[in-house]
């Protein structure tokens, strides 16, 4: 097999990957596909190469040529580069991958994403699984995989792919202060297996160990517990405005009104101070790593 053909069928097999499918709810996301999708037609067309040659030359099938330039499927940036110096596009292909990498990922998490990605401080307190940011790829798969009526495996992977694409937040500078307060029992169920817990709770006590990181953990002994309601979310960002949003709290919708932040933070502050010390969380998973 030759350098060529290897990289034909390694893009063949990616472009059936899940995920990659254009969400229809997604407006903004449906139009940018579909415009992308358009405009490879169009320089396609002008070069005077059908669909079945052009989709050998750049490694992906007659049928995902078409998906793409109906704007139904999602193109990778492999994608876009083959096909931009195929048609001798001078990068304006190429180009558009900037506009296709931010609808990538379903709408809401998009809108968490960029408020994540503004915040100078984040502050969560998650009542019956593991955060989002902190959840390993394996561990994300298990948890939504998990969910009844069951999500189809493009929506899963889908999500996972969004998921993780959150923890560039870790990577930020400079860095945000982030605290998060986990349950001591959801940090005891091995959901995805043995292996997938081990490399779950390994996660959690690297990123715990980070200078900008505080992690507690709300001990099941605990006799007062301020967070029966369900989770907490605090955000704030540099321009001193503020967003919010408890589950037991104004319907669960996100909040900016000072008075209702206030109320989230005395409720986050009385957790904080109920859970363990950052240095005794960190004891506490050691000892769960020994344990599995």
């Amino acid at each position: 097999m030759t350098a060529v053909e290897a990289e034909t069928g390694r893009l063949k097999e990616e472009a059936d990957e899940p995920g990659w499918e254009v969400d229809p709810d997604d407006e903004w996301g449906v139009a940018v596909i579909t415009t992308v999708g358009r405009q490879l037609k169009l320089r396609r067309e002008a070069a005077g190469m059908r669909a079945a040659e052009f989709g050998r030359v750049v490694g992906y099938g007659e049928d995902m040529v078409y998906k793409i330039e109906g704007g139904k499927r999602i193109p990778r940036q492999e994608f876009l580069d083959k096909a931009d110096e195929v048609l001798d596009a001078g990068g304006l292909i190429a180009a558009a991958w900037e506009d296709v990498k931010k609808v990538r990922y379903p709408k809401k998490v998009r809108a968490l994403g960029k408020l994540e990605a503004k915040a100078v401080e984040i502050a969560v307190y998650q009542s019956n699984s593991i955060n989002g940011l902190l959840q390993t790829p394996e561990h994300a798969r298990a948890v939504i995989g998990a969910a009844q009526p069951p999500y189809s495996p493009d929506d899963v992977e889908r999500m996972v792919a969004a998921r993780i694409a959150r923890r560039t937040v870790f990577e930020r500078d400079p860095a945000p202060a982030i605290s998060f307060v986990l349950e001591e029992g959801v940090m005891r169920r091995p959901i995805g297996g043995t292996m997938v817990w081990r490399q779950q709770l390994e996660r959690l006590w690297e990123v715990g160990r980070l200078h900008n990181v505080v992690l507690q953990v709300m001990p099941m002994n605990c006799e007062t517990h301020s967070g029966t309601d369900g989770t907490i979310e605090l955000l704030k960002f540099a321009d001193g405005t503020a967003v919010g949003r408890a589950d037991g709290e104004f319907n669960g919708r996100p909040t900016s009104d000072p008075k209702q932040l206030r109320i989230l933070e005395l409720q986050y502050g009385t957790i904080r101070a109920q859970a363990l010390s950052p240095r005794e969380s960190l004891a506490f998973i050691e000892q769960l790593l020994g344990e599995t």
